[in-house]
């Protein structure tokens, strides 16, 4: 009876206020006293008077903000314009003013900021002129008239590489005999080709001839041996930074005498440092354009192109990383560049642990740009391309960024997993250090049996490989030592070989007689004196 009332009084409410809403008839089961409480009450708060009226003030107090905020919005651009206006003003006042005080103590700035305008001057050309460039050269796509200025080219690089040649080698006759090296291992190499006949010869003398190019520059010019020399300076100043945290961490004594303590840490900060640009995309972008003048030259594909290059500044282990959505696709050929690549180049980790040994950084740094080339060449040589591959287009691969969410996770990533890779260098160091004494040590005691004193692995490296390493160039004085180098890093581990290395060096630094008892005590330098350190 109550709720038929109910019904009766909510009919007649609606037709006194004269609003039809048929969505209003209720049944039993849809009346909820709850909420018709809730309603009520909301219904009498706005009766009040009090509700509306603090709301409208709340909002007419914000108003003024909400104006500021979507006319900031609008004009976003414009103040990203202004503010960056004012940073560069502020940064060429400051760039001016420490190169008038003192040009050089500001020569780092002065290469940081000339390398810096040289990629905004690439970009704005690319992109403001880059399809009227790319429309003048049209005319070059002409198969005859590209055929022929590439006959011309080859042409005149070969004449000059000739007059080159007799005028240095007349001059340094023993010259003479380092190219002879390099025509027996190509000769080896094509020996031992898989595919003979599908050599592609363009592929091998770009890469030869980079590598000979930039060899020239850096060995046989001041202003690219100045520079390659004051760029390893920079990068030692740069890693004796680590000094800092391992001092803290472990002591000073511990840092100053003891190898693990000094050599290891620069990994971890180098580790650090490489994440940091990896998550930047600076790292991406220089390894892009190497793979980019590499690939336009030699015509390689983009994939095994984009993997040698990378290894010039990240492992073996990683380089192929950059490539990993392709990796299922590549061809054989392709393959054994990515590994030949990783095995013939040094990464920016490891460069660091080389040049705590006291390895020249210059050198180190010079060595692993100019083997990415060569490597690529001589790969194709010893196993060419008969598969067709994927990866021919002139566009390249593109690099994904880091997946880090801020610098600091990517500086935290970086030290963390270059903590495998220096307790991997420690325990290679520690076991295979062992391994040679061991062997040492069985073969002198094998070669006393016979009355033959002093025979270890060095000395049967030094006598095995003398005549490969006297071929590279090495003089003949020097060929013992260079062979047991090598002979260890070929059977043994490369860190074993750079610590030799660093002992022969330290020998010499240290004032000790080139000779003592016949046997030479350290590598000679070069006949310049001027490059000799």
């Amino acid at each position: 009876m109550e709720k038929t009332n109910g019904r009766e009084a909510i009919a007649l409410s609606t037709v006194e206020t004269g609003i039809e809403n048929p969505g209003l008839e209720l049944t039993e089961e849809g009346v909820n006293p709850e909420e018709t409480r809730r309603t009520e009450e909301r219904g009498q708060s706005r009766g009040d008077g009090v509700g509306p009226s603090t709301h409208q003030r709340h909002r007419k107090s914000l108003q003024p903000f909400s104006r500021a905020w979507s006319f900031c919005k609008r004009q976003a651009s414009l103040f990203k314009k202004i503010l960056l206006g004012l940073l560069c003003l502020a940064y060429a006042a400051y760039f001016l003013a420490a190169c008038i005080l003192d040009f050089q103590r500001a020569l780092a700035l002065f290469i940081l900021t000339c390398l810096a305008l040289l990629v905004l001057v690439h970009c704005f050309l690319k992109r403001f002129f880059g399809k009227n460039l790319t429309s003048c050269l049209k005319p070059f796509k002409n198969s005859c008239l590209k055929l022929w200025m590439k006959w011309v080219l080859a042409g005149v690089s070969l004449v000059g590489f000739i007059l080159w040649l007799a005028l240095d080698t007349a001059q340094r006759p023993e010259q003479s005999i380092s190219f002879a090296g390099i025509c027996m291992f190509i000769l080896i190499l094509f020996a031992c080709s898989k595919h003979h006949n599908k050599v592609s010869w363009r592929t091998v003398l770009w890469g030869l001839g980079l590598q000979f190019v930039f060899g020239i520059l850096v060995i046989r010019t001041d202003p690219g041996y100045n520079a390659f020399q004051w760029l390893g300076d920079q990068i030692q100043i740069f890693l004796n930074y680590t000094v800092a945290g391992s001092s803290f961490v472990f002591g000073d004594m511990l840092v100053k005498n003891v190898f693990a303590f000094q050599a290891l840490p620069i990994i971890l900060f180098f580790g650090c440092v490489m994440s940091i640009l990896y998550y930047l995309g600076l790292v991406q972008w220089v390894i892009q354009k190497v793979a980019w003048f590499l690939q336009i030259t030699m015509g390689t594909t983009a994939t095994e192109t984009l993997a040698v290059a990378g290894n010039i500044f990240v492992g073996m282990t990683e380089a192929p990383l950059l490539i990993r959505p392709y990796l299922a696709d590549l061809t054989l050929s392709e393959i054994h560049a990515v590994m030949t690549g990783g095995f013939a180049t040094i990464s920016g980790t490891v460069l660091g642990a080389y040049i705590s040994f006291g390895i020249d950084a210059s050198s180190l740094i010079s060595a692993s740009v100019m083997a990415a080339p060569s490597s690529l060449a001589l790969s194709k040589m010893v196993y060419p391309e008969v598969e067709e591959s994927k990866f021919k287009n002139k566009e390249g691969v593109k690099l994904p960024p880091g997946k880090e969410k801020n610098v600091l996770e990517a500086a935290s990533n970086g030290a963390t997993d270059a903590v495998g890779l220096a307790t991997n260098v420690a325990a290679n160091l520690i076991a295979f250090l062992a391994v040679l004494t061991f062997i040492n040590a069985a073969l002198s005691w094998l070669g006393e049996l016979v009355d033959i004193q002093g025979l270890t692995f060095q000395v049967i490296c030094s006598y095995i490989l003398r005549p490969v390493v006297f071929m590279m160039g090495v003089e003949w004085a020097d060929c013992p030592m260079v062979a047991e180098m090598v002979g260890i890093k070929f059977f043994t581990n490369e860190f074993v070989a750079y610590q030799q290395l660093s002992q022969y060096k330290n020998k010499r630094l240290s004032g000790v007689e080139e000779w003592i008892g016949g046997e030479k005590q350290w590598i000679s330098v070069s006949d310049n004196p001027e490059k000799c350190k």
